[in-house]
């Protein structure tokens, strides 16, 4: 059984129709991409899996649940997060702070220490800089304390949209190697990316995604070697 499918799903903003009918599903233990242009739909697809937008049509289902009308932030609690584009991290809190605010919903307090140290151990940049400003910090450390963040609330799940935006081919082939490490610790990850290139050398499998409709699907290394992949989104 798929940990989560998405079927027939559809959205609208006003009458203009932004997912038209898009049906996709995430294995447990997979790394899965959706990758597209601009405006192709990626952004709403997560947000409507996260409970943030509404669609008009179509089921999402995440653990054999139905989650089509769920809220939020009991999808949290269901075991999965989301790092947004822009990472949305707390501008003016500290970086312990933030990551306290990610484990909301956790009621064990040793658990949120051992957690944050965790986190600190994984990422010693976010340790030696507990106590700063989280806006102070750089686009790769912000990145970093999204996905720590997020980590905090322990998902099953973790949908990642745009995490190399921004950021200097150094610190996107960190990020990269960051989220293979996520998902060898037992995270399966939804990953949006426009840098399909790398997106796709990680991905188990892929999903492209154009103008609100699902266009082509397989393996990460099957359309990777697509020439039509290849000229559309790989600079080919």
């Amino acid at each position: 059984m798929a940990l989560l499918e998405v079927k027939d799903l559809q959205v609208f903003y006003g009458v203009i129709q932004a997912l038209k009918g898009i049906s996709f599903e995430v294995n447990e233990g997979e790394i899965v991409t959706l990758i597209g242009a601009n405006g192709a739909g990626k952004t709403t697809t997560m947000q409507t899996i996260m409970g943030l937008l509404r669609g008009q049509g179509g089921t999402i289902t995440y653990k054999g649940h139905d989650i089509t009308r769920t809220p939020g932030h009991k999808i949290v609690k269901m075991g999965m997060t989301q790092v947004p584009e822009g990472r949305r991290i707390f501008q003016e809190l500290s970086v312990y702070d933030n990551l306290v605010l990610g484990a909301f919903l956790q009621k064990d307090k040793k658990k949120i220490k051992d957690d944050i140290e965790n986190v600190f151990d994984q990422f010693p940049i976010l340790g030696e800089r507990r106590n700063q400003i989280a806006g102070t910090l750089s686009g790769g450390e912000q990145q970093m304390l999204a996905m720590s963040r997020a980590l905090m609330a322990r998902p099953e799940l973790l949908m990642l949209d745009e995490p190399s935006m921004g950021l200097s081919p150094l610190l996107v082939n960190q990020v990269f190697d960051i989220i293979k490490d996520m998902n060898s610790k037992g995270i399966t990850i939804l990953l949006v990316e426009q840098n399909a290139e790398k997106a796709l050398k990680i991905a188990d499998r892929a999903y492209v995604l154009a103008n609100g409709e699902i266009t082509h699907q397989g393996t990460g290394a099957e359309l990777a070697g697509s020439e039509e992949i290849k000229k559309a989104y790989l600079g080919g």
